[in-house]
């Protein structure tokens, strides 16, 4: 018992160890590197905690953190929508595979970002591009790893639903959606991390609310501070949706 409580003692230190690693050396760049630079200053980490501790309390950046999720909510939405279907019919249908790789290929290599001026212009300012251009970055992911999911299928199954009298429907339900739902989880971990790393910069396309609107709103102020504890918030946002995302597949994967 002992030798255990050790083990788990020391995994939940490391992560702790890490950090504590990160802000020695943000505090060393800072007030060694930097030295009297009044730049390196408005960075430091003290003038962060002091900006995040104001931040918090008066909870403008949650307003912008709830209208960031929503759009990401939005985007994963549309990107499941899309994204299922074709999968299942990748990995279903060799035909519409073949025929459609390569387009598939081609589309999933061009940057989410490059297309703004193009989604502007389609769908003018506001949160219609933005919300294209996550479901963009995200629909890609899940669409490879459900038709992965597909291929991974044991025929058996199928064979095994046949000889059972199962009909289009119920091998759909009954066989190919628990199959294919670990692979999901993957492709949606990683369509939610391609999400949020689109997010910021999509929201500098006009719109009014959102953590990328904050972090163009606090440079114009030169709120440095502001600016550096809405990074890190990011961060930690980001953070949280992918344990979020990797619980759900580990409960899976352990039913």
């Amino acid at each position: 018992m002992s030798s255990l409580a050790s083990v788990h003692a020391r995994s939940l230190a490391y992560p702790f160890i890490g950090l504590g690693l990160g802000l020695l050396l943000w505090w060393l760049l800072v007030h060694g590197v930097g030295g009297q630079s009044l730049m390196a200053a408005r960075f430091s980490p003290e003038n962060t905690w002091s900006a995040a501790v104001q931040l918090w309390q008066g909870g403008e950046v949650w307003d912008h953190a709830w209208a960031s999720l929503r759009r990401v909510a939005l985007g994963l939405a549309c990107a499941l929508l899309f994204g299922v279907p074709l999968g299942l019919l990748v990995g279903s249908w060799r035909d519409f595979n073949q025929s459609t790789s390569t387009l598939f290929q081609f589309l999933r290599m061009i940057s989410p970002l490059s297309w703004m001026p193009v989604a502007v212009m389609a769908l003018g300012v506001g949160e219609a591009p933005v919300v294209f251009l996550l479901a963009f970055a995200a629909v890609w992911p899940i669409v490879l790893n459900v038709s992965a999911g597909i291929a991974a299928i044991d025929p058996q199954w199928l064979t095994l639903a046949d000889s059972l009298g199962a009909n289009r429907r119920e091998k759909l339900w009954r066989v190919t959606v628990p199959a294919i739902a670990a692979h999901l989880l993957t492709g949606i971990r990683l369509a939610i991390g391609l999400i949020w790393v689109v997010l910021v910069p999509a929201e500098m396309l006009g719109v009014n609310a959102g953590l990328g609107y904050f972090i163009l709103d606090t440079r114009d102020r030169m709120a440095y501070g502001e600016l550096m504890a809405t990074i890190l918030f990011i961060g930690l946002l980001g953070f949280v949706l992918d344990w979020l995302a990797r619980e759900a597949h580990r409960r899976w994967a352990g039913q």
